[in-house]
């Protein structure tokens, strides 16, 4: 959510009763953690601050400012976190990390983290595709005893209540928040995310390796397709020397145009239809599960009641 989790929708998103974070993504610096991060906490409002570690191991800083930050929660990832626990603990933050299959579990509590992200396949942005959301959160909640959270295609009560119902601690959300009008995606990338469907969606390095950012090769990026990913995903190879098509796609970035330009969205993105605000998308996540949870206990206590009876 970099470039589109700022201080006002993590501001909103906690003020109406979950946890807003602040995204530190790839053109992430010292500047953008102390403004945004001053929005939330001068409302006296808790938020989380998520980083990318290859980033931290480049600029040390981007911690020193996120631990200034004074955050409750800081989200590590895309490296090893080991070098970074205890610091962020000494300052009474807790940490959280993403992990992708049961060992990524294992080693992050045994690393000290307070909260695992299981992040599916399914998830928007950066991340593994190797296992979907459900069969990851199944099989980490039973090789870990700290709070997980399970992250990727959770986009409406449905599913907040099927990961709460399978032992989650909570979801971790991005994509149903791309069109808040609190976020800061740019408008011409809004009308594309509300047109998609459930598989407009493509896994690609295709970005990555056209920018040359320094991303660790095992993590690709779940984006809306366009002409760029039509053309390029799958044969990444090719554009390590393309230096005209990474000046084409840098031009893009800059200038909004998302024929070439990506829009990370994960497979929920097929559920936004219109415009919510964060509070309507928070109270509609938790009133809807709340009540599908209340459907399903009570159908199951009178199915028991009946075997009982008979």
């Amino acid at each position: 959510m970099g470039g589109v989790a700022g201080g006002r929708l993590a501001a909103a998103v906690s003020r109406a009763g979950g946890l807003g974070m602040i995204g530190v993504g790839t053109a992430g610096s010292v500047e953008l953690i102390e403004r945004e991060s001053a929005i939330p906490r001068e409302a006296a409002l808790p938020f989380g601050i998520g980083l990318l570690g290859w980033a931290v191991e480049c600029e040390p800083s981007l911690l020193d400012a996120a631990i200034d930050a004074q955050p409750i929660l800081i989200s590590l990832g895309f490296a090893d976190i080991e070098p970074w626990v205890q610091r962020v603990h000494d300052a009474g933050i807790l940490l959280a990390t993403q992990i992708y299959d049961a060992k990524g579990a294992r080693d992050a509590q045994a690393k000290g983290v307070d909260v695992i992200v299981a992040r599916g396949g399914e998830g928007g942005g950066h991340g593994r595709n190797d296992v979907a959301t459900l069969p990851l959160l199944q099989v980490v909640l039973d090789e870990v005893d700290i709070p997980v959270l399970a992250a990727g295609g959770i986009g409406t009560a449905r599913g907040l209540a099927a990961v709460l119902a399978a032992g989650a601690s909570a979801a971790w959300i991005g994509t149903a928040f791309l069109v808040c009008p609190e976020a800061l995606t740019p408008v011409a990338a809004r009308s594309r995310i509300i047109r998609a469907i459930e598989t407009d969606t493509v896994y690609t390095r295709a970005m990555d390796v056209a920018m040359n950012f320094p991303w660790p090769t095992q993590f690709g990026e779940r984006v809306l397709r366009n002409d760029f990913t039509d053309r390029w995903s799958g044969n990444e190879d090719d554009l390590i020397q393309e230096v005209g098509v990474r000046t084409a796609l840098s031009r893009a970035r800059d200038e909004g145009d998302f024929d070439l330009a990506e829009i990370d969205a994960g497979q929920g993105v097929g559920l936004l239809s219109t415009p919510r605000s964060a509070e309507e998308i928070i109270n509609g996540f938790t009133d809807d599960a709340t009540e599908l949870l209340g459907r399903w206990t009570r159908t199951l206590g009178s199915q028991t009641t009946l075997e009982l009876d008979e």
